[in-house]
């Protein structure tokens, strides 16, 4: 059985404020053996999968744990809702936090746009995988933080995911550099045409007129926070 089957099987009876005893009734089986599924000591039969599924109203691919997505629908890059380019686009919250949305929207644009312009993949792999590794960290921060939150939601167990992250996010920076750098040449299988970009002031105002403002508040924030820890 997949790894994600148990977690996710306790995580959607928590979710419910459900006993291990009510849900046990509900699916079928006694509450000792829902407690070995639950805890990974024991593999249940297609039967169990599909009731669990029909009763959590969930699909057996996010069940199993191979989707993010309840109903089991794949992503594709066509399907996915680009916040920034809605007329009225106005998060719910403070002004700031809309500010500093929309500098980080923006100045993540000019990063991957540049990055297709070296004409690599692993340059693009890595940089998304390392900041998708600390937007993960901050949100798993804010879930935790409200305390009756089942920590389920998350594969990684708590005790181990602010070591992991920060291991992971190494990780990628430095494949990102040796990508930037030309090492780790692809195989024959997956050759890559590896461009160069030539950055400047100039270049970045001609490139990204209405975006590059939002790059240089973000640098110069960044910078004058990383000086002053010097």
């Amino acid at each position: 059985m997949i790894d994600g089957f148990h977690r996710n099987l306790s995580l959607l009876r928590q979710e419910r404020r459900l006993s291990q005893r009510i849900a046990a009734r509900e699916l079928g089986v006694s509450q000792a053996l829902l407690s070995h599924y639950e805890n990974g000591v024991r593999e249940p039969g297609l039967g169990f999968v599909v009731r669990a599924c029909d009763y959590y109203g969930v699909s057996s691919d996010f069940l199993l744990g191979r989707s993010m997505s309840r109903d089991g629908t794949a992503i594709h890059v066509e399907d996915i809702h680009d916040s920034a380019e809605d007329k009225d686009n106005v998060m719910k919250g403070s002004v700031l936090a809309v500010l500093d949305k929309k500098l980080l929207v923006n100045t993540t644009g000019v990063i991957f746009d540049i990055l297709g312009k070296y004409g690599s993949k692993r340059l693009i792999t890595c940089a998304f995988n390392y900041l998708s590794t600390s937007l993960y960290k901050l949100f798993r921060h804010i879930y935790s933080a409200a305390g009756s939150n089942p920590d389920a939601f998350f594969s990684v167990p708590a005790c181990a995911f602010p070591a992991a992250a920060d291991s992971e996010m190494s990780l990628w920076e430095a494949r990102f550099l040796a990508a930037l750098d030309g090492q780790g040449v692809p195989s024959e299988q997956e050759p890559e045409q590896f461009g160069s970009v030539t950055l400047s002031h100039d270049t970045l105002g001609r490139d990204y007129p209405m975006l590059v403002q939002s790059l240089f508040n973000v640098l110069h924030s960044a910078g004058e926070r990383i000086h002053k820890s010097l």
